[in-house]
């Protein structure tokens, strides 16, 4: 089947807030897995495409915002349409690689996705732009109660739920936000900020997680305990450092407009020329660029644009760009796409202060 036009389209994440948008996203992750089955690492050929026929006929009928979600097999998909799913949040590299019976239940705008036999028989996610962890969980609890209603559950009383990997047994919670934190790293603030994390039982990682680098100053702060702790327990903690860390990137603006005003401002405004008038773009060089041009639009240095950082970001990357132009992009033919469209968008879509 051809999934273009659902995969094309902006997901929820990726919607601009009208505060500062220090916090980009949240993400509420739950895993779960079937009682009577082996987990999926011990599972055969046969016994994944039982399974994941299994959780599919119960995913199908999985209401969200009044609509059914969408289920795909996986099988169904071109690399390119991976691809674009990674770039949004919506799986992980892990799931696409695969080649084991697995499936997606996802949202039509995205807000929510299922897979089916990644590390767990489930994985159930919850993408929403800004800070808001207590809706998300919510939604992804509410998701939970109706797959539990349908399917046995692997659960202890003495550990609660079962998983894979031990680190997610407990509640099998795993809650995180993105964050935009150029101005830490721009007054050399960030390594000691994030150097405490590991204490707190937090851990911060970049954009595509465990093993990728920060680029455009984007920053997923994690829990790492599940085990002994409750999701109120998770959720409030995280909040409360998040908060925290907000307070800490405003008050870094703030050094940067009393003590460095006018190299602020150069920096920004050459990410902004650059931006409108590029031929060529890397992806690293791109995150650097939207980070310089949308920290000069908090700090109202710089004319607003249209559409927010995290779309911009997201829409210029690799995958995403193939599946706007139809093309197989490498090498330069992807730097010249990139630098096409946000060329045009800079130049046509800049709007008055």
């Amino acid at each position: 089947m051809d999934y273009r036009e659902l995969l094309s389209k902006d997901s929820f994440w990726m919607q601009e807030q009208s505060d500062i948008p220090i916090v980009l996203s949240t993400r509420i992750r739950l895993a779960r897995n079937l009682a009577d089955c082996p987990f999926p690492q011990a599972m055969g050929t046969e016994m994944a495409e039982k399974i994941e026929k299994r959780i599919a006929n119960v995913l199908k009928d999985l209401d969200v915002d009044g609509q059914k979600v969408i289920y795909i097999p996986l099988n169904e998909l071109t690399v390119t349409d991976k691809k674009v799913l990674i770039e949004k949040h919506l799986i992980s590299p892990n799931f696409a690689e695969s080649n084991q019976a697995r499936g997606l239940a996802l949202a039509n705008n995205h807000k929510v996705s299922v897979m089916v036999n990644e590390e767990d028989h489930l994985r159930i996610q919850v993408l929403m732009p800004g800070n808001k962890l207590e809706e998300a969980l919510s939604l992804a609890g509410d998701i939970d109660d109706y797959l539990e209603s349908k399917l046995d559950i692997a659960y202890k009383e003495k550990f609660g739920y079962l998983t894979s990997c031990p680190t997610n047994v407990g509640t099998g919670l795993r809650v995180s936000v993105m964050t935009h934190l150029p101005a830490l790293v721009l007054t050399n603030q960030i390594q000691r900020v994030l150097g405490a994390f590991g204490s707190l039982g937090l851990v911060a990682r970049g954009l595509y997680g465990e093993g990728s680098k920060a680029f455009g100053n984007i920053f997923q702060i994690s829990n790492q305990v599940t085990l002994g702790k409750s999701e109120d327990d998770t959720l409030s903690h995280l909040q409360a450092v998040t908060s925290q860390l907000a307070e800490r990137e405003l008050h870094a603006r703030e050094m940067l407009r009393q003590e460095v005003l006018l190299n602020t401002e150069d920096r920004v405004w050459r990410a902004r020329g650059i931006l409108q008038n590029a031929r060529l773009l890397t992806s690293e060089e791109t995150f650097s660029l939207l980070s310089d041009d949308r920290l000069g639009i908090d700090m109202d240095i710089l004319p607003r644009v249209d559409a927010g950082f995290i779309s911009l970001l997201v829409n210029s990357l690799q995958g995403c760009l193939q599946l706007k132009t139809n093309k197989l992009l490498d090498g330069n033919l992807v730097n010249l796409e990139r630098a096409n469209l946000l060329r045009q968008f800079y130049q046509d879509k800049t709007s008055p202060c």
